[in-house]
């Protein structure tokens, strides 16, 4: 099938070929003046196998599409597309040896690799310094490399459904970094030099292996989503995060305790005794209630060793002593070096 069969131009500066089970090309029906004039080229949803060294005709192109073909080469040719801003190469067969030498020399703002069969972090990626999103996900990466630090204009950076099992210290060198996206993989650790990711909005962690986060962390100034549900540091306190509410007998004892009502074991049955004796204290400051049986449990951000913040399960009364119309993870029953935390800090921990 002929380029030109099907093919719809929208707009003046726009040529889209995509979904038209394409295998081949041929530019020969278009004219020189649009191929001046195209800055935006749609090839996404074909059968390429390669992308036709013909592409470079394009050469005031700034963004290009060659997702969802069968490509697992991308020409040397595209290297003289020195306007080219975006590139969207999603869902091919591409890897780290699919990459011209050169591909680094692209003034590139935007690259997305995502669902291919990359093991590593091509170099020449590494090179784009203008780049301001990148996109990797869904591949079989293994690791992060150093040379990561090079993306100093970096807005955005998605990693996640890969292999990796480590986050360098480098990736805190990115200046501009306001989204991380590593869930997925089979990181173990966080490290504590991430705090100087100053623009950080959002960092989604969740589905790897931490036990631990470093208390750092909070220390990142505009961080306003962390995402940690389904790491072992909170599985083992979030399974069953539900509230029951406490029997007729969980009531009565908790009015006995909280009302200081004396009671004695000549009064009442051994049991009840026993059960009274088995109160629980509010942990909220702002509360003078107990629980027995019933409880609202809730993650709360604890120093542990002096080394780590650590969510912990902690437990409340009832709902009303948590703080409905704030959503920072500290809770009304914090300690005194929490409260210290700013309110606008993680603004949003998501744990399951």
């Amino acid at each position: 099938m002929e380029i030109h069969e099907g093919a719809a131009a929208v707009g003046d500066n726009v040529l889209d070929f995509s979904r038209l089970s394409l295998n081949t090309f041929s530019f020969d029906t278009i004219s020189e003046e649009r191929k001046r004039e195209t800055k935006q080229l749609y090839l996404n949803y074909n059968r390429l196998a390669s992308l036709p060294s013909s592409v470079s005709v394009f050469c005031n192109l700034e963004f290009l599409d060659i997702s969802n073909n069968g490509l697992s080469a991308i020409c040397e040719d595209i290297t003289r597309l020195s306007r080219l801003k975006t590139l969207l190469a999603k869902n091919n067969r591409l890897d780290e040896f699919s990459l011209p030498k050169e591909f680094g020399s692209l003034q590139l703002e935007v690259l997305n690799f995502s669902g291919n069969r990359f093991e590593e972090i091509p170099l020449q990626c590494t090179k784009l310094l203008r780049l301001q999103s990148l996109s990797l996900g869904g591949n079989r990466l293994k690791s992060i490399p150093a040379e990561i630090e090079n993306l100093t204009s970096l807005e955005l950076l998605y990693l996640g459904g890969n292999l990796i099992t480590a986050i360098p210290a480098e990736v805190a060198n990115l200046p501009y970094l306001s989204y991380l996206v590593l869930c997925d993989n089979r990181i173990q650790s966080v490290p504590p030099q991430l705090t100087r990711l100053h623009s950080l909005r959002s960092l989604s962690l969740h589905n790897n292996l931490l036990t631990y986060l470093p208390r750092e962390i909070l220390c990142l100034v505009h961080l306003q989503e962390l995402s940690l549900r389904g790491n072992p540091l909170v599985v083992r306190f979030v399974k069953e995060m539900t509230y029951d509410p406490p029997s007729l007998l969980e009531l009565s004892a908790r009015t006995i305790k909280s009302r200081n009502i004396p009671y004695h074991p000549r009064d009442l049955p051994s049991n009840l005794v026993r059960y009274l004796d088995l109160a629980s204290k509010c942990p909220n400051p702002k509360c003078a209630g107990v629980y027995f049986d019933s409880c609202v449990r809730q993650i709360k951000f604890v120093d542990f060793c002096g080394k780590y913040r650590l969510p912990l399960m902690h437990y409340l009364c009832s709902p009303e002593c948590t703080s409905p119309c704030n959503s920072n993870p500290q809770s009304d029953a914090e300690s005194e070096d929490e409260s210290s935390v700013p309110a606008y800090r993680l603004q949003r921990v998501l744990l399951g």
